[in-house]
C-alpha cells in the first residue's frame, strides 16, 4: 500500500510539473523571481523532449511500481497519460509547438511588463 501511494504521489508531482512547465511563465508576471525556476523547468523540458536524458520522475515511478509488486510500464509518462488521452497522438508535434508558443508568450509578456515598470532614466 505504501509504494502504491508513493506511485500516486509521483504521478501527481509529474502532472504538477507539466502544468508548471506550460503555465509557470505567467506566474512571473506577478512574482518576478519565479522566472528563474521556470527557465530551469523549460530547459529541462527541452532536454526530455529531445530525449537527451531520462526523466527522474519516470524512473521514480517505475521504481515505486516495482516495489509495489506491479510491472513497470513500457512507455514514458507523456506516452501513457497525455498523448492519446488529452489529444490524439498524431498531433504531438503541433501540441509541442503550441506549448512552446505559450511559454514564449509568457516570457515575452514578462519582459514587456518588466520593461514597462522600469524607472525612466
Amino acid at each position: 500500500m505504501g509504494y502504491r501511494l508513493l506511485t500516486a504521489g509521483i504521478l501527481v508531482l509529474h502532472f504538477g510539473f507539466l502544468l508548471y512547465l506550460v503555465l509557470g511563465g505567467f506566474l512571473a508576471w506577478r512574482w518576478r523571481w519565479s522566472i528563474w525556476p521556470h527557465l530551469a523547468a523549460a530547459g529541462w523540458g527541452v532536454v526530455i523532449v529531445a530525449k537527451l536524458s531520462d526523466c527522474p520522475l519516470t524512473y521514480a515511478e517505475y521504481w515505486s511500481r516495482r516495489r509495489a509488486g506491479q510491472t513497470g510500464p513500457t512507455e514514458g509518462f507523456i506516452d501513457r497519460y497525455v498523448e492519446g488521452v488529452l489529444y490524439p497522438e498524431r498531433y504531438t508535434l503541433l501540441v509541442q509547438l503550441l506549448v512552446a508558443l505559450l511559454i514564449v508568450t509568457s516570457w515575452t509578456g514578462f519582459l514587456y511588463r518588466r520593461h514597462r515598470r522600469a524607472p525612466a532614466t
